[in-house]
């Protein structure tokens, strides 16, 4: 499962000259959640309870109850929590690692009354992450329609109910979701994301059937173009999906582009990897197979290019263009990202939802890098994406 280091030296980039207003103003800086500094391996600690969780001091063996409801030790259920809660652990473990200063993550968990819960996991100012979440959660319930409709998307795709009168709908998911910001702006931030969804017919709705489908991905956004980090990262992103069909990696390819298109700046949010949803049109067990390869091929994809970038050296001007790239995640984030709004409809955990957004980041009025600069090819790669293998 891992790759070996990139051998290529180190690249340290010039300073683009950058047209409009100067770069060095103090940046603006997101709400922090004031989580502690410790010393040992892993603190848990007291969550402060929000709306329906409960805070709780050991994350318990399952989130699933043993009520006979797809929840034994041989269901989809039970196996996909099991992967998604093993990953979580071998991915910080990694990441603390990786980031070599003594910095740890801190665990949140909490349960729901209405079924389930959740381990937020964050270290925050460490030597090489400015942030790093890792959060997994295991709900269950009945959600309102509009809920719904954040989850599934697109109506008519996939929905036992699409056709039917709207009403509460009963439903599982469970899911690992990070977000990793390094503080070196030749260091990309990381996305991934694996989930697994289950519903019911809606209560006003008797007879339809049952339904479920995966959903994922994982994508890459740097501040600079390095052209064989991203064909790095790219190529195991297509070997994890070769292995279960070879018509996934460009199809997956070009929906993670599509996906995490920022409409109201005609750009994407970064230089892609995969993305799919609402996939159920294959084998039930070939799906949670993939959902596990692609979970299992992030540390593979990205602890190579961190050990390369994180100490290269950079600037003021660096530094600066990092949190405008930045202010660009925080705008996709709060405005089109399904599992933010599928969460805050639901009620969710505000903390473990907006754990994505970086520490810092920056708006600066009609900024544009001048053309030719590496800031500006990263945009145009942005606007117009490519194909890295």
């Amino acid at each position: 499962m891992a790759s070996s280091l990139l051998s290529a030296p180190s690249q340290t980039l010039a300073p683009a000259r950058l047209r409009g207003a100067p770069l060095r103003p103090a940046q603006a800086r997101l709400p922090r959640g004031g989580l502690p500094r410790r010393g040992r391996a892993l603190r848990v600690r007291a969550s402060v309870a929000i709306e329906k969780e409960t805070p709780e001091s050991e994350p318990p063996p399952t989130f699933l109850r043993d009520d006979g409801d797809g929840a034994g030790s041989g269901s989809v259920r039970a196996r996909f929590e099991a992967m998604i809660r093993r990953v979580q652990g071998e991915v910080c473990a990694a990441l603390e690692e990786a980031d070599g200063g003594g910095a740890r993550f801190v665990e949140d968990v909490w349960s729901r009354p209405g079924g389930g819960g959740g381990i937020s996991r964050v270290l925050q100012d460490g030597r090489v992450f400015e942030k790093a979440g890792v959060n997994v959660s295991v709900v269950y319930g009945v959600m309102p329609p509009d809920a719904y409709r954040a989850a599934k998307g697109a109506p008519g795709k996939n929905g036992a109910a699409d056709g039917q009168k709207a009403g509460p709908v009963p439903f599982f998911a469970a899911g690992i979701s990070s977000v990793l910001h390094p503080k070196n702006p030749f260091a990309p931030t990381l996305h991934f994301n694996y989930r697994y969804f289950e519903t019911d017919a809606p209560k006003d709705a008797p007879g339809a059937p049952r339904q479920w489908w995966f959903g994922g991905g994982t994508d890459l956004t740097p501040s600079y173009i390095i052209e064989e980090d991203v064909k790095h990262f790219h190529s195991v992103q297509k070997q994890a999906c070769d292995k279960f069909d070879p018509s996934f990696y460009p199809k997956f390819k070009k929906w993670c582009d599509d996906y995490f298109y920022i409409k109201h700046r005609n750009e994407r949010r970064g230089l892609g990897g995969i993305f799919f949803d609402d996939l159920n049109d294959y084998d039930q067990e070939m799906l949670l197979g993939f959902a596990t390869e692609c979970a299992e091929s992030v540390l593979p994809a990205y602890i190579p290019i961190i050990e390369r970038r994180k100490d290269t050296p950079f600037n003021d001007e660096h530094k600066a263009w990092q949190q405008l790239r930045r202010g660009r995640y925080v705008e996709f984030n709060l405005v089109y990202d399904r599992g933010t709004t599928f969460g805050l409809k639901t009620g969710g955990r505000i903390e473990s939802i907006l754990v994505s957004l970086p520490l810092t980041a920056r708006w600066q009025y009609d900024h544009k890098p001048e053309e030719g600069t590496e800031e500006w090819k990263l945009l145009d790669a942005c606007i117009n994406p490519k194909e890295w293998l």
